[in-house]
């Protein structure tokens, strides 16, 4: 009689023993595949936002402050290697450049560049040899220690009349790496073959 009670003791703890067991692997399977789902949703998530470049790990962080005045969207790259992002203009009203004529232009916002660096305001192309819109002082240049908003000097170089639009894209803020240097007063430089020759001195072939 103590014999069967102990053998069915031992098989209905092994019985208990076997469907935790099988409770746990099929939780862990469930586990597994959960994680295995939410890992390939934030991959593809994370392919759409690099896709759009939203997202790059190499990029150097500036901060962004917006005006009141700004409205639509933030400066961006319009392709996937491009240099420049594109800054629009933050306008009441348009504005109608006459040939010859140049106009300072904002866009509503403010940054603030890392040490060693600079921001380029620089000419659309496109813009440029379609109608002769440029940047009077090209290129801008946009100190880091500079907290004001960003303005474009945008000029007509063309024969005709330009409207410049709200949120027309007016130009493209490069950053760049800058190197100062400390000037060494001497009273010889070194020779160069060249020398002084300049203004067309090397001629035009």
């Amino acid at each position: 009689m103590e014999t069967t009670r102990f053998t069915e003791r031992i098989r209905s703890v092994a019985q208990a023993v076997e469907k935790f067991v099988e409770h746990n692997l099929i939780e862990k399977e469930q586990r597994d595949e959960n994680l295995k789902k939410l890992a390939l949703a934030f991959e593809a998530l994370l392919q759409k936002r690099t896709s759009d470049f939203d997202i790059d790990t190499t990029a150097v962080r500036v901060a962004l402050k917006t005006h009141k005045h700004f409205k639509g969207d933030l400066p961006a790259y319009q392709s996937q290697l491009a240099a420049g992002m594109d800054v629009r203009a933050q306008l009441d009203e348009p504005i109608v450049l006459q040939p010859g004529q140049r106009a300072l232009i904002p866009t509503g916002i403010s940054v603030s560049i890392p040490a060693g660096y600079e921001i380029q305001a620089r000419p659309r192309s496109g813009w440029a040899i379609r109608d002769g819109i440029t940047l009077l002082n090209s290129p801008g240049t946009i100190d880091a220690d500079y907290r004001g908003e960003i303005k474009i000097v945008l000029i007509n170089h063309g024969q005709a009349p330009v409207e410049i639009n709200d949120q027309e894209r007016i130009a493209q803020l490069v950053l760049t790496t800058v190197s100062r240097m400390q000037f060494e007063h001497v009273d010889q430089l070194d020779e160069t073959n060249r020398g002084g020759g300049g203004f067309g001195s090397t001629g035009r072939a």
